[in-house]
């Protein structure tokens, strides 16, 4: 065995020695090594890690290397050469703490190369190694050396996992954006570039999100020289990249270039901007197309196309949401007549055609963004009545998970401000207006219009169809108005408050706050009590237990004549639920009731059940009984507490069952704030010194603690 080399200090000193001799292994990565220059004053980490000869550790000057980072960065580099794929991992994630022990130089001349050379190890590893990348910054000397870290995250970049790709290209950004601008625009862009020409499609894949992260930066930094908008030669460089990536022969790398196609557009109209959109006269004369039209849309049209994989199509309503959001950011102070154009008789189409395309899954797509499309989209003049024939069709999709997507957007959808024809007929098959019925001009709000297809909603066959329509029904009541909600959004509302199925009734009871404000309760009242009663008993917890959370809200909506009448008792049967968080939410909807209608009526409608509830034979449906009264005392003034709920409380501090006298211990501790000095001396201390001295430890225990949090009160 070599001897080790010893450590030469910043004083002078010797302070340490890394035996690393130990014998190489299979997992010490089978890369190739460059030859040592033969001067023996070169030795490189990845050749000694190989050889098996000594690492010394030099760190910079002015701190020596303490025995702890000594010992733990000989630790990781031994993890790192070792044949346990979970010590290799566990060293990856010290790479931070073996760079500083290292010092800047041996970082960037040994421990970077031993990593680049090591790029063959498990998916686990490189995951490891692409996620500490970033951290070692610092500890090559900062920015201005950060093209050391290049070489390592250019060949995780190409890893076939992609797991490996995703830290890596998360790792790229970072360090991007901590590049100074000479660095970015020659060994970071050229890695980039590199990437893009790649035979292997998993690092084409790589620099089409990498593109697409860093167009704006090289458009902004770069001097604009033709007015085109591509900002750079780099940038023009780039663009043709992913334009190429789009497309390229491997669905992969299209999927991915599609998933950023609307990044690259919409930093394109940043950096170029109005000069980006329009068309203009190029330097021989000629017509110049923009970027935009171009470049940007062909590549739209492509991906688009019905050739392509589903995959691919998937993005088509996104970017279009994207590129519709840039061009009409110009409208302000650049207005466009061009970009108005594009998106019209362009984009528009492009969305429309998601409506009708093959897969469920893209017109699912386009039934949940569709939201995101009426916002970048509303504004032009027309759009609307394009797009809102192109919704209503969504709604009466033959599949059920968009027809879902597309209620759950409803409400959203008819804020829109902008007036539409009001629909004469049908749809036709392309999901535009019947040409065939009459229409006599009148434009009237999109939610106007929406709401009729509301009551068909209803009687969809889907039940998440109705849940999801009635999470969002009430909410185009404010749109509306009061005398369109009554004579067009009230009749679903009650159909869905009769619904079959449990989860529609709960999704209409937990949204009424939006039409209670726009009409009254008292429409509904009638129909909502029998819909109320059926949750109430319902066989799923969890539904009994939704409306249970929602009652307080109900309380202030049906005021308090028609609750006391018709629901009070209602609430205190859940004291009796055979389900322990139901009954324990009973208790806490009392203490709301409480909150809201004060503790007169408590008094008259809650408490006398209660008491009959703590003379039950069941010790749980006593324990109940504890814990509202503790509960609702803390809603209630001191002297009504003190004189309705503390006697029920003392009362029950002599029950047979342990478990009820310490939860008496415990309700105490809730009360004695609210119900003041006097009754705590002369009341509460005294039945906690009696069960400090029960025969049971619990009770004691909770007695105790009870008086000692009473002492600082």
């Amino acid at each position: 065995m070599a001897d080790p080399v010893p450590m030469d200090t910043s004083d002078g000193s010797t302070a340490g020695v890394i035996d690393a001799t130990d014998p190489p292994t299979a997992a010490d990565h089978a890369a190739p090594h460059p030859p040592s220059d033969g001067d023996g004053d070169n030795s490189d980490m990845a050749d000694t890690a190989a050889t098996g000869g000594g690492v010394s550790m030099l760190l910079p000057p002015g701190r020596p290397i303490t025995p702890q980072e000594e010992e733990e960065a000989r630790l990781a580099i031994d993890l790192l050469r070792g044949d346990d794929v979970a010590g290799r991992v566990e060293a990856a994630n010290k790479l931070e703490g073996v760079a500083a022990a290292l010092g800047v130089e041996r970082t960037r001349d040994e421990l970077l190369p031993f990593l680049t050379d090591g790029m063959d190890d498990e998916d686990e590893v490189l995951a490891a190694i692409a996620t500490n990348l970033r951290h070692l910054l610092p500890h090559v000397g900062g920015p201005s050396h950060a093209s050391h870290l290049l070489p390592p995250l250019e060949l995780l970049l190409t890893v076939e996992e992609a797991s490996v790709r995703t830290e890596a290209c998360e790792t790229a950004r970072i360090l991007a954006d901590a590049l100074p601008e000479p660095i970015y625009r020659t060994d970071y862009a050229a890695m980039v570039s590199r990437l893009a020409g790649k035979e292997w499609f998993t690092a084409r894949m790589s620099a089409a999100a990498l593109i697409a992260a860093g167009y704006k930066r090289l458009g902004l930094g770069g001097s604009v020289e033709d007015g085109t908008g591509n900002g750079s030669e780099q940038c023009a460089e780039h663009m043709g990249h992913f334009a190429a990536l789009c497309r390229d022969d491997a669905p992969m790398v299209r999927r991915v270039a599609s998933q950023n196609l609307g990044t690259v557009a919409e930093a394109a109209i940043e950096v170029g901007g109005r000069a980006a959109v329009d068309d203009g006269m190029g330097d021989d004369g000629e017509d110049s197309s923009s970027l935009v039209v171009g470049t940007l849309l062909p590549l739209y049209e492509e991906l688009a196309a019905n050739t392509q994989p589903d995959s691919v199509r998937l993005q088509i309503t996104e970017n279009c949401v994207a590129l519709g959001r840039a061009i009409t950011s110009l409208q302000g102070d650049e207005a466009s007549v061009s970009g108005t154009s594009i998106l019209i008789d362009k984009v528009l189409p492009l969305v429309v055609s998601t409506i009708d395309d093959r897969s469920w899954r893209v017109r699912w797509t386009a039934a949940s963004k569709f939201n995101d499309v009426v916002g970048s989209f509303s504004s032009l003049p027309g759009a609307m009545d394009i797009l809102v024939p192109a919704y209503e069709k969504l709604l009466q999709d033959p599949e059920a998970e968009v027809r879902t997507a597309a209620a759950l957007n409803l409400a959203d959808v008819a804020r829109c401000d902008a007036l539409v024809k009001m629909e004469g007929g049908p749809p036709g098959e392309d999901g535009a207006e019947n040409d065939d019925a009459e229409d006599d001009g009148t434009r009237v709000k999109v939610a106007q219009r929406l709401v009729k297809r509301v009551t068909t909603l209803t009687e969809d066959d889907s039940e998440n169809v109705r849940a999801a329509l009635a999470m969002v029904a009430t909410e185009l009541a404010p749109v509306l108005g009061k005398e369109e909600t009554i004579a067009h959004l009230v009749p679903p509302v009650l159909l869905l408050l009769r619904d079959a199925t449990s989860e529609v009734r709960l999704n209409i009871i937990s949204s009424l706050a939006a039409l209670n404000e726009v009409i009254g309760i008292d429409l509904l009242s009638q129909s909502l009590l029998p819909a109320i009663v059926d949750l109430a008993e319902d066989g799923k917890w969890r539904i009994r237990l939704a409306i249970i959370q929602h009652i307080p809200l109900l309380a202030k909506q049906l005021g308090v004549e028609f609750f006391s009448e018709k629901l009070a008792s209602l609430c205190v049967g859940w004291l009796g639920d055979d389900i322990s968080s139901i009954r324990h939410a009973a208790a806490v909807n009392l203490k709301e009731l409480t909150a809201i209608f004060g503790a007169a009526w408590a008094n008259e409608h809650l408490v006398p059940s209660i008491s009959e509830i703590k003379q039950h034979q069941s010790y749980l449906r006593r324990l109940t009984a504890v814990q509202a009264c503790s509960m609702m005392a803390t809603a209630m003034d001191p002297a009504q507490a003190r004189v309705e709920l503390l006697p029920m409380i003392l009362d029950m501090a002599t029950d047979v069952v342990p478990n009820i006298r310490f939860n008496v211990a415990k309700g105490l501790e809730q009360m004695a704030p609210v119900v003041g000095r006097s009754a705590v001396e002369t009341q509460i201390r005294p039945v906690l010194a009696m069960l400090m001295e029960d025969l049971d430890r619990d009770v004691r225990y909770y007695a105790k603690q009870t008086m000692d949090a009473i002492e600082g009160l």
